[in-house]
């Protein structure tokens, strides 16, 4: 095995290899503190706000693909390899300001501009992918970017005008696209890198068998995927998260494709890179990821992350209960299989060893009797923790209920299925009056807890509506059922 010290990339246009960099270390940080790159923002410090954002281009199997990220929560080793862009570098050669910036200023979309530079950042990727956008899109970019004091509106009129100041094609992350992939690709190799202190070590295997033979060394090493909130623990709680192993840029961990009826995601694949064979698959499950967190912190978020974390208001374990997931657990050669909800042992307690870790989400597809839905209620509809989260499956045959998974998140110390509820369902006739006792049901599947998110009795009155809405979204009986575009 050959090792590397350092953690090399590109910034802007200049090449950057820093030795000896902590697991802590954010990019943030960095850019601010050695760099003096100051138009890149801290706000909130936990990936909320978007004052932070940068461009991150990494190369992967379609070529150098950019993406907007949180600098604030994003670790300085996890760019190794990558492409960094601030909003430093979008002015061109002769110093005009950039297409997206000029339609900031003719539609006022700034007043005090501490936000700004994350905006532009936000929408220069934006333009990149889609150059026409609708106002609806402009919304979904937008929705990990917080104005305070302009107002939405006029940022969301410079969006959509920003191609009538220029296009994507002759921009310089485009024009430059073949040379900046020739650089990339040498700074690629082959060798594991560890760097920093001892007491606060940053770990890249060079693949996900190196991975598993570096957890074997480093049982209680931190793994940091997207770190959307690991991120946190530093920035927050001011934890030392080291020996930290990092696997951001492991690809194999990042395959998506359908095994037969089984759709099977790599543990590090992000929110963003599941989003089109969610789509495909699952359809159901579209407007349900739009609102987990904002773009930059879907662009880094892993659904492998969100479930091994074992948080009890994580947004993807009980759709994936729902559907009857499992994972793949690896721990150096050794792999065994576990049904999700059975990984959720208690809070803070998941079935995982030391030095194993979740390899694989496996999900099999639903037949065409089944009805399927996933809800979310939180306090702002966008970019929101979940007060509650559900994600039902019900398989009805000839007018009749004969299967259902009900699991929720909010409701419990850990994702949890709703038994008595999905007991009152068994064999009912399909009709209002079942769906009523099964929301009376959910009192004895769950004591929810009030705290700063939601009461207990509003936890549980939501849950039993959410219950009530699936029926009237799904009933096929009525030639209009009902439709709810929210929550």
């Amino acid at each position: 095995m050959t090792y590397r010290t350092e953690i090399r990339f590109i910034l802007n246009g200049t090449d950057v290899s820093v030795p000896d960099v902590a697991a802590s270390q954010t990019l943030l940080d960095f850019l601010r503190l050695n760099r003096r790159l100051t138009g890149t923002k801290e706000g909130c410090a936990e990936g909320d706000c978007g004052a932070c954002t940068v461009l991150v281009g990494r190369l992967t199997g379609d070529g150098l693909v950019y993406a907007p990220v949180n600098a604030c929560i994003r670790f300085l080793a996890s760019v190794d390899g990558c492409h960094v862009v601030t909003v430093e570098h979008l002015s061109g050669p002769d110093g005009r300001l950039h297409p997206v910036q000029q339609a900031m200023i003719d539609h006022h979309g700034s007043q005090c501009g501490f936000c700004t530079p994350g905006f532009v950042m936000s929408l220069y990727a934006l333009w990149m992918q889609t150059p026409e956008p609708t106002a609806a899109q402009v919304e979904t970019a937008l929705q990990g970017n917080l104005c305070r004091c302009t107002g939405y509106e006029p940022i969301v009129r410079a969006a959509v005008a920003v191609s009538r100041y220029g296009t994507p094609a002759a921009d310089h992350l485009n024009t430059e696209r073949a040379a900046m992939t020739a650089r990339l690709k040498r700074l690629q190799s082959d060798a594991r890198v560890v760097s920093g202190p001892a007491d606060n070590l940053s770990i890249l295997p060079a693949s996900v068998d190196d991975l598993a033979a570096c957890l074997l060394t480093y049982p209680d090493a931190t793994i940091v995927a997207g770190a959307t909130d690991v991120g946190l623990w530093v920035t927050k709680f001011l934890r030392n998260i080291g020996p930290a192993i990092f696997t951001g840029h492991l690809d194999r961990l990042k395959t998506i494709a359908m095994e037969g009826d089984v759709l099977t995601i790599g543990a590090g694949a992000s929110y963003t890179d599941c989003q089109d064979a969610l789509s495909e698959h699952l359809p159901h499950l579209t407007g349900y990821w739009d609102r987990i967190a904002g773009w930059q912190v879907r662009n880094m978020g892993t659904v492998g992350g969100n479930i091994a974390n074992g948080s009890p208001i994580g947004d993807t374990p009980p759709v994936l209960i729902a559907l009857e997931a499992e994972i793949v657990l690896r721990r150096g050669d050794v792999r065994r299989t576990v049904a999700l909800e059975d990984f959720f042992i208690e809070y803070g307690k998941q079935d995982r060893a030391a030095g194993e870790f979740v390899e694989t989400i496996r999900i099999p597809i639903p037949s065409q009797n089944d009805r399927n839905a996933a809800y979310k209620i939180s306090k702002r509809r966008d970019e929101d923790i979940s007060s509650v989260a559900v994600g039902i499956q019900v398989t009805v045959a000839e007018g009749r209920i004969t299967r259902s998974r009900i699991a929720f998140g909010g409701m419990a110390a850990t994702p949890k299925r709703a038994t008595a509820a999905e007991q009152a369902l068994q064999g009912q006739v399909w009709s209002q009056a079942a769906f009523d006792a099964a929301a009376k049901a959910l009192e004895q599947d769950f004591r929810p807890l009030s705290d700063w998110r939601a009461s207990a009795a509003y936890r549980m009155l939501s849950a039993q509506n959410l219950l009530r809405r699936f029926y009237l979204e799904q009933d096929t009986a009525t030639a209009a059922p009902v439709r709810l575009e929210t929550a």
